[in-house]
Parts: structure tokens; sequence; C-alpha cells
């Protein structure tokens, strides 16, 4: 049985989106939650998960799916916002791991996308407590100025890319590889394993 405090929760998310602004009424929402659970302790990834969430203000557009691959009919099978969120809780024990994603953008969106549903924000307060951003720790450990998208850190930490770019599912498995390669090199920070 592996000791709570050793799982970290890796998220990467993806939101509709348009090549431009959002279309009138329109919002960004999230549509995929990829997850990754990672052991920090023995330094392996558990699992890996994928949530499809049904937009309420926003349609997948023809430029999202090519991004992601995902369709409008397929995330209409997905669940509510508010029941994915109870999933991250109920089911990745959200509120009481720390969690990691590549960059800011993914807490952001769910802080902005819970206050506007009225959703309660799914993951510990206060979030600089609780979150790691992996994008900043890897460019710090590589002594990097500007900060990589996950694609080029991988190819700079020698690892390959599985899966497909802008899945969520396939980005949380990756951004977890990066982790665990920053574990190796001693440069993942202690707060960001135990909270």
């Amino acid at each position: 049985m592996r000791h709570e405090s050793a799982l970290l929760n890796v998220i990467d998310v993806e939101a509709t989106c348009w090549d431009g602004p959002p279309p009138p009424g329109s919002v960004h929402e999230i549509i995929e939650i990829g997850l990754t659970v990672v052991d920090v302790s023995a330094r392996c990834r558990v699992s890996r998960h994928r949530v499809l969430v049904r937009p309420a203000r926003s349609a997948v557009s023809d430029f999202c799916t090519e991004l992601t691959g995902l369709t409008q009919a397929e995330v209409e099978r997905g669940v509510t916002f508010a029941e994915a969120c109870r999933i991250l809780i109920e089911e990745y024990e959200a509120g009481k791991r720390p969690w990691a994603s590549w960059g800011e953008y993914d807490r952001r969106q769910f802080a902005r996308q819970s206050q506007a549903d009225g959703v309660a924000y799914p993951f510990g307060h206060p979030p600089e407590r609780t979150h790691s951003n992996a994008k900043a720790v890897f460019a710090a450990a590589y002594g990097l100025r500007r900060k990589p998208g996950m694609d080029h850190a991988l190819r700079i930490a020698g690892l390959p890319l599985e899966g497909r770019h802008h899945s969520g599912e396939d980005d949380a498995w990756n951004i977890a590889a990066l982790v665990l390669h920053l574990l190796d090199r001693g440069e993942w920070p202690v707060t960001a394993i135990r909270p």
C-alpha cells in the first residue's frame, strides 16, 4: 500500500480554443483533464487517467479539434465541470495531494472556471503550497532564461514524446516523465512532495 504523501497528481487540461478571439458569448472551458499519478518515493508513474468535460458556455471549434483531437460530439458525452471536480477530489485525493502542471495555465483555468461555475476549487489551499509549476522548476534546473514548452523540455532532457501533444492524458503522462527526470537530478522541490 502506498503512503498518500508520496503521491503527486500531475495534471494537464485542454480547453475550448479558437484561431483568434472566442465567438461572442463563448469562454475558454476545460474539455479534458489528463491526470498521471506519480509515486515520488518509488520514482515511477503509477497510473494515467482522462476525464472528458462537457462545456456549458462554448463549443469545440475546428481549430480546437485539429489541435487536441477532441470533437464536440466526444465532449458532449463528458461530465459536467462540477462532476469532474468531484471525481478529482474523491478518486484522486485532489484536495490532499500536491499537484503539478506545466506552467500556471492549468491552475489559473481551474480557479477561473471554479469561480464562474460556482464550484469549489478542487485542489488544496493555498494554491502556492499545493501546486508546483513544473515548467519553472525545469527552467531553473537547466539554467534557462526562457521557460520551454513541454515538447521542447522533453528534447532537452533526452526523453521521448509519448502519444499526441495537446492530448491532456498524454501530456500529463509526459509531464510526469519530466517530473521524474527532475527528481532523479535532485531538482524537484521537497515542498512539492509533501503538502
